[in-house]
């Protein structure tokens, strides 16, 4: 996770928060330009029936069936990056996925997590590959955060069976195939997929799906035995302003392989219909907010924060944040490493982007429990402050050290107040843009050590890659020009 969006204040009303778990449901922000209506959602105790998984399900409680749309060629909203990134080489390569549901009237979400390691193994490398590459880790994991902060995760050294799109953000994996079929390897119609996949996943930019089971190797969480899902989106927000060619998060660079890793938010938000079996529940949902991004390359970060969140109370129009950083390090023979962060909203169908190339972003971050953030560019300031009493699940992520390891610790009641200005010609605040808060924003801590609060800010950015970052260099364009140069995933 490079550089987020994120928005910080010091309002002493904030104190006030009620950190329970059993606030009242929040309303709704409902994402589309156009009205769209309160997002619904339902529970089941599932005891009657079976899903073709084997699942029980309470036929009786079905009420929210998703519509399948196939992902069209030179989609509306699609950003740059969306593609899987492999290049087929044999260096050192992670790439992971995050899509989010937040049902706000339960005051839940559900966050998918997908990652492959160095696919260009397929399988545990051999003493011979050891001694040719050096040791390095393989397989796909598929983890989830739901209900209640519990934890579900799958995991395999093998990736014969993961499939990601050069070009689109349409991916897969089966972890099980049905007896006597084959397992797919693109993009399949639901009915197909629940013929062949006994356990697995396929993403899309406008559906979702899958089933997994807990493979016995948390113990340090509670966890559920299973998950099946079955959800459509539809994208409101990619990463810009609507009506507009979408962006890089990260700048023209994240098309080559220096300061890594990557980040790219695919769809800062959406609205999705569909449910989610989570152990012996149904959730149902119309309409809920989502959200995806991916990122990859060498490594992650050497440590990095992360806020995000796309419901909101007193918002005024549509909202969606994020925002982030890290310390990552710089390209060279010797270990260098840089500050890196950014606060991104988009509202009312605007991006409002606070980047080390068009201002100063700071921070001030606890171990655990207290995100604090602040950011100004030529025309607006932006505040952000984030709590949460909660213990936090620790997640798995890509390291170079131990493969699919816990590496850090989330929570998706996290209590958030978000704040953005006018900037007057002085540099003082002027009228206030928006203001709003929440009881549902997803918090994250990662890597580390963490030996106590980490204060921080952009201010080092190197002029050379602030100023290179600055030129509008359309990097799509230019390999349109050249396609057989064109790298994977762009």
């Amino acid at each position: 996770m490079d550089t987020r969006s994120l928005a910080v204040s010091m309002n002493t009303n904030f104190a006030s928060f009620d950190l329970s778990r059993h606030l009242s449901p929040l309303r709704s922000t409902k994402l589309s330009p156009r009205s769209i209506p309160r997002a619904s959602a339902s529970i089941s105790t599932t005891n009657s029936e079976t899903s073709p998984s084997g699942n029980a399900i309470n036929s009786e409680a079905i009420s929210v069936k998703p519509v399948y749309v196939p992902t069209p060629p030179n989609r509306e909203l699609r950003t740059p990056h969306s593609g899987y990134h492999f290049d087929g080489t044999a260096r050192k390569f992670f790439e992971g996925w995050y899509f989010r549901v937040s049902i706000p009237e339960k005051r839940e979400s559900f966050c998918f997590m997908y990652s492959v390691e160095n696919p260009a193994f397929r399988k545990r490398l051999s003493p011979l590959e050891v001694g040719l590459y050096g040791p390095r880790f393989t397989g796909v994991g598929a983890q989830i955060l739901g209900a209640n902060d519990k934890y579900l995760c799958q995991y395999t050294e093998d990736s014969h069976n993961f499939w990601g799109d050069r070009h689109e953000l349409v991916l897969g994996n089966t972890f099980s195939a049905k007896p006597g079929t084959r397992s797919p390897d693109k993009e399949v119609p639901p009915e197909e997929f629940n013929r062949r996949v006994s356990e697995g996943f396929q993403a899309t930019p406008f559906w979702h799906q899958g089933h997994i089971c807990d493979d016995g190797r948390t113990d340090y969480a509670e966890t559920v035995k299973s998950a099946r899902w079955e959800y459509s989106t539809r994208p409101v927000y990619g990463w810009g302003d609507v009506g507009t060619k979408q962006k890089s998060t990260a700048g023209w660079p994240a098309a080559f392989p220096v300061f890594e890793p990557h980040w790219q938010i695919c769809m800062a938000g959406g609205l999705s219909t569909g449910w989610i079996e989570w152990g012996d529940e149904r959730f149902e949902f119309r309409d809920a907010p989502s959200y995806s991004e991916k990122n990859w390359g060498g490594g992650f970060p050497r440590k990095w924060f992360w806020v995000q969140c796309n419901v909101f109370e007193r918002a005024k129009g549509e909202v969606a944040l994020t925002a982030a950083g890290g310390l990552r390090q710089l390209p060279g023979l010797t270990e260098t490493f840089e500050n890196a962060a950014l606060i991104c909203v988009h509202y009312d169908g605007k991006l409002y982007e606070f980047v080390p190339w068009n201002g100063v972003v700071s921070w001030e971050m606890s171990p655990w429990g207290y995100w604090y953030m602040t950011a100004e560019n030529e025309t607006h300031m932006v505040e952000l402050e984030a709590r949460t009493n909660e213990a936090g699940t620790p997640l798995r992520a890509p390291t170079s050290e131990a493969g699919l390891a816990t590496a850090c610790k989330d929570s998706c009641y996290g209590e958030l107040k978000l704040q953005i200005w006018e900037r007057r010609y002085d540099g003082s605040k002027g009228k206030v843009i928006m203001e709003a808060k929440s009881s549902m924003a997803a918090v994250e801590i990662g890597g580390g050590p963490w030996f106590g609060t980490w204060k921080g800010d952009t201010s080092n950015t190197p002029e050379l890659l602030k100023r290179s970052l600055q030129v509008p260099l359309d990097i799509e364009s230019v390999f349109g020009l050249v396609p057989f140069f064109k790298p994977p995933g762009l």
